[in-house]
């Protein structure tokens, strides 16, 4: 396909943004969403610039109409949905199991689970029908091991991996792929608050195999082929890009 219509969610900053240009790069149609409207026209014309058809669809993925909205926006306007990046996440608040309250719970696992099932099940909508398509979902090295300090945001990047191998064995066959990438460590703004002070970002440089934090650019290079026709023959796949963590 020499134009795909790619849809990314958490667009506006770090991988989304990063995974926006390069799919735009590469001469696909992008609609890309986020809560800032500023922010996102700028992306657009960003990627306007590059040459890419691009619209922008504000759009909180905790809320099932807005996400509904925004799928339905991007088939309005393109005709059709060839890849999904479910990107949208947040850290969450740090601190131990008995620190934890219901919503400190739910002020994470509303955007990085409920917001990936929302999307996955919108985007299915269209592909199913379509008999084609692949989603990529992020994650996290976290989404496989323990952090201690982390529990809520560990536990919902366990939740992403178990929700996308789940709903890859439903759509095994139809032509629609589901993967997810384990990010490592990279260098994004939510790296900076998770980590709180230049020390501790460094400490955690510093149990990394490769000693450095990957960039937002190297993540969205894996992601795009993920998503393509040149990975056909994965789905529910979790693929590190950690820079050797989870070797240890």
């Amino acid at each position: 396909m020499s134009s795909p219509v790619v849809l990314i969610t958490g667009a506006l900053t770090g991988i989304g943004r990063a995974a926006a240009v390069i799919f735009a790069q590469e001469g696909a149609r992008v609609v890309v969403s986020g809560r800032r409207d500023k922010q996102g026209q700028e992306l657009v014309a960003e990627l306007q610039a590059l040459g890419a058809e691009a619209i922008f669809v504000r759009t909180d993925v905790r809320k099932d109409e807005d996400v509904r909205d925004l799928v339905d926006q991007a088939v309005k306007r393109f005709g059709r949905l060839d890849i999904a990046v479910n990107n949208a996440g947040t850290e969450g608040l740090r601190g131990l199991v008995t620190e934890q309250t219901a919503e400190s719970y739910a002020a994470t696992f509303d955007t990085n689970v409920l917001g990936v099932l929302l999307s996955m099940k919108h985007e299915l909508r269209v592909m199913l029908p379509q008999e084609s398509g692949s989603i990529v979902n992020i994650s996290s090295t976290y989404g496989s091991v323990g952090a201690a300090g982390a529990s809520v945001y560990v536990a919902s990047k366990h939740a992403v991996e178990g929700l996308t191998k789940s709903a890859a064995l439903e759509v095994a066959g139809t032509g629609v792929r589901v993967n997810v990438i384990a990010v490592g460590t990279t260098d994004t703004g939510m790296l900076t608050r998770f980590t709180n002070t230049d020390e501790n970002k460094a400490a955690l440089v510093l149990t990394v195999p490769l000693k450095r934090l990957a960039t937002p650019e190297e993540i969205a290079h894996v992601i795009a082929f993920v998503a393509s026709a040149n990975a056909s023959y994965m789905t529910g796949s979790s693929i590190p890009v950690d820079g050797g963590k989870l070797a240890h």
